[in-house]
């Protein structure tokens, strides 16, 4: 099981923690591939950007207007985190449904 995110962010850390035997990647020092990148975008093509963080906020208008895939290559942070890729799978966040899904209670 991997988990793709950020060393520092708390919920990231919840995951792993939660998860025995996973392992983070780290999106900031491993940034994803173009082809990661899209399938990221495939299966959340509308909740894969965080346009709620301080990353969004701190881009331009102009910035903003990019392709998702030339944002998320740019600003890794970008990226709606935890992605948890098991058995197949891929999940996004760390919520009651993917905490259910995983078999975390």
């Amino acid at each position: 099981m991997e988990i793709w995110g950020l060393r520092n962010c708390d919920t990231c850390r919840k995951a792993l923690k939660a998860l025995p035997g996973a392992v983070l990647r780290d999106v900031r020092q491993e940034p994803l591939s173009a082809a990661e990148i899209g399938g990221l975008l495939a299966a959340f093509p509308d909740k894969a950007l965080n346009k709620a963080s301080a990353t969004w906020r701190g881009l331009s208008e102009e910035e903003r207007l990019q392709a998702p895939e030339a944002l998320l290559a740019a600003h890794p942070a970008l990226m709606k985190r935890p992605v948890i890729h098991a058995g197949g799978e891929m999940h996004l966040g760390w919520t009651p449904a993917v905490r259910a899904a995983l078999g975390v209670a």
